[in-house]
């Protein structure tokens, strides 16, 4: 690394520690310390009025959607007292601050001294309140015009010798209408470098059930969690990442449902939920979720699910057709009977020992889905962030139609995704590889020619910024040098660059590690009023089950000088493009209603797009395989089995698997708090958590100070300053809070076909603390 790199805003969290406590891991999520935790965060952050102002808006319908996941809503009532969970109404507190930052602010903290704090520590600094500018070789960003800034982007932008020269990145965050209008400007500026964040999450769910069902969503509704006989849950921790299904999987368990809960990690919305806003969780009693806990290896799923299977096949063989669906299988299915004979290529015991789950469990699993086809599984990222994530995906999707669970109420596949409209983002046509039948479209309605080139995704955008492909950097929401692997590589990719742009709420990492030069463009957040000419706009979002809702904030936002996203990219397209373009931006900026009936244009699905959506509850879109039409004509109309193989975890004994997690006082890359209760850990995050069997046969104790180093490809990557963490996690198994070990992620160790980074499946080696 080079003297002026180094020379640089660090990139990473400080390495310092602070007062860890430990105590025993929680049983249960949510109860009255979820209510009190919430309820402290929104009086710090925006007070009594306006915070319970808007908490009683929030995923109501009329009001406006949470800005935190993306898990669906009750199509029919919702809460009467709060239709929102312990995070949400934390991401709630962060948006609608009173707290904020400009001029004075910028002009009193230089960028190298805001990057010695800690990601909490810049997050709580409040909500940018003005543009803001960092010339080149400045030290301090300075207050600039709207005006200026898209002068700035418009120069630097046409100044390129191509358009390829740059990227334009979105976070899940950003509306239906902003994300159609984004990628607009984009394709008719021309190119299709619009890497997302479905790239480092989702994208292997896309990718797999696109290849097998034809479609890359669940197939899946709320209502179905209420009228189904056994929930999977494999890779996902509801209780802090989605805790609001905690409430779904309770109905399902008053209902019949069991639930087989699969993770590397007891987490405690897993096993037990105390539901606030009833009686019995007021007063303290659980409800017990997990019927039956695996506790899998860290990417031990295929080989449990492969071991399930041959299970349910042995048993099949002694009843035909009672365990396997064999009227689905031959009217909807391909490549039954060599997926049948792939199922000898492994004995159950050497499934066993790969998923680390004994004999006897497995049995039990399979003996809960043997005579059911009323199934749903769901997933998240301990599934789809490893190098066979795509071909685990499949397995699933094996299992599935086995048992003839799709197409049917109470059975399906759900993916469960994470920000609150990131699956809307793909919909919206952001994608760095759309299809020729998209592109057409665009050709049709607008009249220019779309690049027809597949773009950067995340990963291969991080390496064109490296190469100097790619000169400017256009962020629409995120956090993306946090949210991406191989933290010091991508910082320095990044320095690499002419421009960065960031369209935030608040302050985060990214805007201390930028380019030559660098702007941050305020925006008004979800639950901000958002008036144009004296009307208020209203915004749409896809929750994970495909649902249209609109969204309308209701607060008045803490500075006049924000803009939204929709009109930041409408005066951006104009000041870049200008006379050359075909596009009416002046009508998209004035009217999000006009934007919505292009959208209707364009995309199939939105048809009487600006009626529906003003509908209590919204609308869904079309979805084949829910409806039974799993698979289109040209993709041979069939779903077909896949063959997929084992991967050998080969460790040295002195290597450990290492997965990334989040706190549950986080959401991605936000930190709300320091307390992640549910596993015990207070007032710390640079921690290690480990087999204790592990720490004694390494030579440590809990509690010792370690670093943590990754050697893939042959580079030595470091995360200085963890405290080992005794917890019962599988031998070999490790977790680490991210985004503090990002930096051992790396950039090259990507899953097949989707390139999702392994964020989930690090191999490490773990030495004693070196002071420096």
């Amino acid at each position: 690394m080079s003297k002026a790199i180094k020379e640089q805003p660090s990139a990473e969290n400080p390495e310092e520690l602070m007062d860890l406590k430990v105590t025993k891991p929680k049983k249960w999520a949510a109860g009255i310390p979820a209510v009190t935790a919430a309820m402290v965060d929104m009086m710090q952050e925006s007070g009594f009025v306006r915070g319970m102002d808007g908490l009683f808006h929030m995923n109501k319908k009329g009001g406006f959607d949470c800005s935190s996941c993306a898990w669906p809503d009750p199509d029919d009532d919702r809460s009467p007292i709060a239709e929102y969970c312990e995070n949400g109404a934390k991401a709630f507190a962060e948006e609608s601050t009173l707290k904020k930052i400009g001029a004075e602010f910028f002009a009193q903290n230089s960028v190298a001294d805001l990057a010695k704090l800690n990601d909490y520590e810049i997050g709580k600094k409040g909500r940018i309140a003005e543009p803001m500018y960092l010339p080149k070789g400045g030290t301090h960003y300075q207050p600039i015009s709207w005006d200026n800034a898209f002068r700035k982007i418009a120069d630097k932008l046409n100044g390129l010798a191509s358009p390829n020269e740059a990227a334009f990145y979105t976070s899940g965050r950003t509306s239906n209408e902003a994300s159609f209008t984004y990628q607009l400007f984009v394709r008719e500026f021309g190119t299709n470098n619009l890497p997302d964040c479905s790239n480092m999450c989702h994208e292997s769910s896309g990718s797999g059930l696109g290849e097998t069902i034809g479609i890359g969503k669940g197939t899946v509704t709320l209502n179905d969690f209420y009228d189904t006989d056994v929930i999977i849950i494999m890779g996902q921790n509801p209780g802090t990442n989605h805790p609001r299904m905690l409430t779904a999987l309770q109905k399902a368990k008053e209902n019949g449902s069991k639930i087989i809960a699969i993770n590397p990690l007891h987490e405690a919305g897993l096993m037990g939920f105390k539901n606030p806003q009833t009686v019995k969780g007021m007063l303290g009693i659980t409800a017990h979720l997990a019927d039956l806990f695996l506790q899998v290896k860290i990417n031990g799923d295929m080989a449990l699910l492969k071991a399930i299977e041959k299970l349910l096949y042995i048993a099949e063989i002694k009843e035909p057709g009672k365990v396997f669906d064999q009227e689905f299988i031959k009217q909807h299915t391909k490549g039954y009977t060599e997926f049948l004979h792939s199922l000898a290529e492994n004995t159950i015991e050497e499934l066993s020992e790969e998923c680390g789950i004994p004999v006897p469990q497995i049995e039990q699993a399979a003996e809960l889905l043997k005579y059911k086809s009323r199934i749903i599984i769901c997933w998240a990222m301990g599934i789809t962030q490893h190098k066979n994530g795509v071909d685990t995906i499949k397995e699933i999707v094996n299992l599935t139609i086995l048992k003839g669970s799709i197409g049917k109420p109470g059975a399906g596949l759900c993916p469960v995704r994470g920000h609150s409209n990131v699956q809307g983002n793909r919909t919206m046509l952001i994608f760095d590889k759309p299809t020729e039948k998209q592109l057409d479209k665009l050709k049709e309605v607008y009249g220019f020619e779309p690049p027809r080139e597949h773009g950067f995704d995340v990963v291969e955008s991080i390496k064109a910024m490296h190469e100097g492909k790619v000169k400017v950097f256009f962020s629409m929401g995120g956090n993306f040098l946090s949210a991406t692997p191989d933290t010091n590589y991508t910082a320095e990719a990044m320095r690499k660059l002419e421009l960065t742009i960031s369209v935030s709420t608040k302050l985060n990492r990214t805007h201390l590690v930028h380019g030559e030069e660098a702007l941050i463009l305020p925006t008004l957040a979800r639950s901000d009023k958002d008036m144009i000419n004296g009307e208020a706009q209203l915004i749409s979002c896809e929750n994970s089950m495909g649902v249209i809702q609109m969204s309308k904030g209701i607060l008045q936002p803490v500075s006049d000088d924000l803009l939204s996203e929709n009109q930041i990219v409408c005066k951006m397209a104009k000041a870049t493009i200008g006379s050359r373009s075909v596009v009416d931006w002046d009508r998209f900026e004035k009217s999000y209603d006009a934007v919505r009936d292009d959208i209707e244009k364009v995309v199939p699905g939105f048809t009487d797009y600006n009626k529906r959506v003003r509908n209590p509850g919204g609308f869904y879109l079309p979805n084949g395989p829910r409806d039974g039409e799993f698979v289109a004509k040209d993709m041979g109309g069939k779903i077909p089995f896949t063959i997929t193989q084992l991967t050998e975890h080969k460790l040295a004994d002195d290597e450990f698997i290492m997965m990334t997690i989040r706190s549950h006082d986080q959401f991605n890359t936000t930190i709300y708090g320091l307390e992640d209760r549910y596993r015990g850990i207070h007032n710390e995050r640079r921690v290690i958590f480990m087999n204790p069997k592990d720490i004694k046969k390494a030579g440590f104790k809990a509690g010792d100070k370690v670093d943590l180093f990754n050697y893939y490809g042959g580079i030595e990557r470091s995360a200085h300053l963890f405290v080992i963490v005794s917890y019962n996690i599988p031998e070999g198994n490790t977790a680490t809070y991210y985004p503090e070990c990002n930096v051992l992620v790396p950039i090259d160790s990507v899953a097949k076909k989707s390139n999702t980074p392994t964020s989930k499946m690090v191999i490490i080696k773990i030495k004693k603390h070196k002071e420096k």
